[in-house]
């Protein structure tokens, strides 16, 4: 008998998880917001030191450093409030997928950076890892098959596509490198961030094979009988 292995709507425990997801976020958007201050203080030495400069490999370290620093404070408000949603969103299925995700993300957009960026240009801001935030939100409900997660995506995707005008080579004023690289990190945190407990549930749950017993030695079966007969007729 086949039983539903889809998950119980708990409410409790979805604002349990809202509540870590935002705490979470305010906790690193505060971070964020400490280093600029730092920064500032100190003429924007922190942006010059630790940013992204592509194809040295004493600077290669700095892909992690890179998301926390900005060039100025226009820059990180226009950062702020994409992060906190997106990241918000993100997070609300468990804060250690969420950081995992998060390496993830800073890993393939500042690789891409790295990789490809011309020489002597210093990368910074958060705005690749807003795209991969971006990238995972509107794919993990496919991969988990949770519909809520689902229609979030839908609409997340909707009403942000226009910033996938700004991961397009040729874009100006941004560094589209890091946004794509982003992108491309959140698409595929989607996969490897899937819930896989789903598809282990949905294996327990199938119905198991149904056999019919054996028919008893002597039991009447026209067609065993006729097939003994062949094979006694043919010496077997």
């Amino acid at each position: 008998m086949a039983t539903d292995s889809s998950p119980v709507l708990d409410p409790a425990r979805m604002i349990a998880e809202a509540r870590r997801a935002f705490f979470t976020m305010f906790a690193l958007l505060c971070a964020v917001w400490a280093v600029q201050l730092a920064n500032w203080a100190d003429d924007y030495r922190l942006t010059v030191d630790y940013g992204i400069v592509a194809h040295r490999p004493s600077r290669l370290a700095d892909v992690l450093a890179a998301p926390f620093l900005h060039v100025n404070w226009q820059h990180l408000e226009g950062n702020s409030g994409p992060l906190f949603i997106f990241g918000f969103l993100a997070a609300y299925r468990g804060v250690k997928k969420f950081l995992g995700l998060t390496l993830l993300v800073a890993l393939t957009s500042g690789a891409a950076v790295w990789l490809f960026e011309r020489d002597h240009v210093v990368t910074v801001g958060a705005s690749g890892v807003i795209f991969g935030y971006f990238g995972y939100v509107v794919l993990r409900g496919l991969f988990d098959r949770n519909l809520i997660d689902s229609l979030i995506g839908l609409v997340m995707g909707a009403s942000f596509a226009y910033l996938l005008t700004t991961a397009v080579p040729g874009t100006p004023g941004v560094s589209w490198l890091a946004h794509l690289g982003g992108l491309v990190g959140g698409l595929a945190g989607a996969w490897l961030f899937r819930d896989r407990t789903r598809t282990r549930g949905a294996a327990a749950t199938a119905p198991a094979a149904v056999t019919a017993p054996a028919a008893a030695p002597g039991s009447a079966d026209p067609d065993r009988a006729q097939l003994l007969k062949e094979l006694d007729d043919l010496g077997l």
